[in-house]
């Protein structure tokens, strides 16, 4: 499974990380397109399939980047299998995180298909070693 390299953690600020949440997978992925910076380096960890029609889906043959994105920077996006981030041990997630902070993105952005362990899943991402790789912002609601 691996683990982050925390040695080159110490060299580099913690990773903005935000939990969004929502009732739908295309609200939520609208929450995180617009909340995207201009800037690029996101990477973006969504839980379960699209409902299609994604805000996220950057296609260069659909016309303008929605908000202010420039194409040589589009965000990383990475779907996981759906189901309850806590419950599953994390496993999914810890080996997904892992992978991603081996290179640590500009923004973190993690989408949950339900909020009802946010707050055991949020003081999990608090604790070693995650706890110093990411800085934990306010949620994104959808």
């Amino acid at each position: 499974m691996g683990s982050p390299d925390t040695g080159a953690a110490h060299h580099r600020p913690p990773v903005p990380t935000w939990l969004v949440t929502g009732p739908r997978a295309g609200a939520r992925e609208a929450a995180v397109a617009a909340h995207l910076p201009k800037e690029g380096g996101s990477v973006i960890i969504l839980e379960g399939l699209s409902d299609g029609g994604s805000a996220l889906s950057f296609d260069p043959a659909d016309g303008p980047f929605p908000n202010k994105i420039v194409p040589d920077v589009l965000p990383q996006i990475l779907r996981i299998a759906p189901g309850c981030l806590h419950c599953s041990g994390n496993l999914i997630l810890r080996v997904t995180l892992n992978r991603v902070l081996r290179r640590p993105p500009a923004q973190l952005y993690i989408s949950l298909a339900s909020a009802e362990h946010l707050e055991q899943l949020r003081a999990w991402l608090s604790e070693a070693p995650y706890g110093t790789l990411l800085d934990l912002q306010d949620d994104i609601a959808a």
